[in-house]
């Protein structure tokens, strides 16, 4: 099992206060999963990509504990700006991996504000530098999740 960098983990606390107010965090959200062998529910900050009426998310940091809940409950709950709403979630296979990585991520990318575009490129090449770089090795090392209403 894999974890996210050190500066990710110690500034989860604060992300997750600050979206649990329902303050705007960019494309960050809380999604909360059932834990696959307590049954609890665990809440992570994560990053919802949205694009052409569609949405994803991708386990940027690999097969870390909220992607590996998810994957089991194939469900989970997104609070976004304060309300909850049920999605179902489906990891996406390897060819639908690539073209995510290859197309629909670069394309969600430029669509953010030059701040949030700056941001998602350090953050990727200080913790997984072939999401931008090369795209299907990005596919096999990070999962990718769509989200659909539930």
């Amino acid at each position: 099992m894999t974890s996210a960098p050190a500066l990710v983990r110690y500034s989860n606390p604060l992300m997750r206060a600050i979206l649990r107010l329902g303050m705007p965090s960019g494309p960050n959200v809380l999604l909360t999963v059932r834990g696959r062998t307590t049954g609890l529910p665990r809440t992570a900050p994560v990053a919802v990509a949205e694009l052409d009426g569609r949405r994803w998310v991708i386990g940027a940091y690999g097969d870390v504990q909220w992607v590996r809940n998810l994957r089991a409950a194939g469900e989970a709950d997104l609070r976004i700006h304060g309300r909850a709403e049920r999605v179902r979630a489906s990891e996406l296979d390897g060819e639908a991996a690539n073209v995510f990585f290859g197309e629909t991520l670069p394309r969600f990318v430029a669509r953010l504000p030059w701040y949030g575009r700056l941001f998602i490129r350090m953050l990727f090449r200080i913790a997984a530098p072939e999401v931008f770089r090369d795209p299907i090795r990005a596919a096999a090392t990070r999962p990718v999740f769509e989200l659909c209403a539930g």
